[in-house]
């Protein structure tokens, strides 16, 4: 199972807003939000919390894709959340997030007993490629026990 299906099989808002997993690898996750009238908002476009699910699903995509191999010593979780909407959003979008910090530090932090965080960087576009927001996710990898 890739990691976009896991995250379409177990987390119930990435169903619902039919996200489809294009890239997920430890370098680049990416994720399409379809053109759906429900979500839409007052102006026709992707509701801005449509947008926002978008983004954090594919920071949640690349933190798995990235540190996967820790999961049995650590969970990974959203600490906060900052996004700018740039243009208005029409149609189908999509999300394009890369990790922040090389794989190798945040795992020696945790080896040395820490809680490490790191953030994701997320662009999300139009279909003609224009960049109509910018979200960042800083995650931490939180020790079981």
């Amino acid at each position: 199972m890739t990691v976009g299906e896991m995250l379409v099989a177990t987390v119930p808002m990435a169903r619902t807003l039919n996200l489809t997993f294009l890239e997920t690898t430890p370098e680049r996750a990416v994720v399409r939000l379809p053109d759906q009238a429900d979500y839409h908002n007052h102006v026709g476009g992707p509701h801005a919390g449509a947008m926002f699910t978008l983004a954090e699903s594919a920071s949640g995509a690349i933190v798995i894709a990235a540190f996967g191999d820790q999961m049995s010593r650590a969970v990974p979780l959203a600490v906060k959340a900052e996004i700018g909407y740039k243009k208005l959003a029409m149609g189908e979008v999509t999300a394009t997030a890369t990790l922040g910090r090389p794989i190798a530090d945040v795992v020696a932090e945790l080896d040395a007993g820490q809680r490490p965080e790191f953030p994701v960087a997320i662009e999300i576009t139009r279909a003609d490629g224009a960049v109509t927001g910018e979200m960042t996710v800083v995650w931490t990898l939180r020790p079981n026990g």
